[in-house]
Parts: structure tokens; sequence; C-alpha cells
């Protein structure tokens, strides 16, 4: 019996990791637009593609930390989400106005739509 335990634990993970590789391709110009506009683009064949990083698509640890044990995330997501949400710091409450404090209303502005363009409150910083 002890046996077959021993053999179950050495083989195959049950909860196998999905490898994915981050790269970094030069190309040119003309790619590089095609890239932008479609989110891809097609390598020349046999390539040689430098390796920056190899992880795991689901749990996001690094392939020799985590190659020969379960994915975490097949498991729980508990390490992508800060850990126990029952354990960790609670928020901290504003400090109340100091007695005598007399609060302005502001004006009101629309963060939708051309006026909030306009505003520049909706528009990128340039």
């Amino acid at each position: 019996m002890t046996e077959q335990s021993t053999s179950r634990s050495i083989g195959t993970p049950n909860h196998p990791h999905t490898w994915v590789v981050a790269a970094e391709i030069v190309v040119d110009d003309s790619v590089a637009r095609i890239a932008d506009f479609r989110g891809s683009f097609r390598t020349k064949v046999e390539q040689r593609i430098d390796d920056l990083d190899t992880y795991c698509r689901a749990c996001r640890r690094p392939y020799a930390d985590v190659a020969k044990s379960n994915c975490g995330a097949a498991i729980d997501n508990r390490h992508l989400i800060g850990g126990d949400q029952s354990v960790r710091a609670k928020r901290k409450m504003p400090t109340p106005p100091p007695a005598g404090a007399k609060l302005v209303p502001g004006g009101k502005f629309t963060r939708y739509g051309l006026k909030a363009y306009v505003s520049g409150v909706s528009r990128p910083p340039v």
C-alpha cells in the first residue's frame, strides 16, 4: 500500500501548470505597425526567440520555483488576491473634520459625454 501512495506522489501533478514564455522579439517598422493594429503578427520560420521569463499562466509563478508541484491557481487563488481575506488589514476610516469646520459644497461637473471632454475631465493628459 505504501508503494502505491509513494509512486502516486512522485508522478505527474494532479493540477498541471500552463507554461508560457515572456519574450522580446525585434521586428521592423512594418511588422510593428501590423502587430499594433491586429494585436498579433507572424514570425519567420525557424526564428530564434530569446526567453525573458518562463512562468505558469494561471498561478503566475516562475518555472524553477513550482515545476515539480501542483498549480496553485487550480487549487486555490488566494495568492493572486493578496492572501486570506479574513486576516487582511481593514481600510482606515477618514478622520472627521475638526470641530466648528463648515463644509462648503463644490460645483457640479459632468464626467461623461462631450461636456466632460471639453472641460478636460475625461481627456487624457498631454
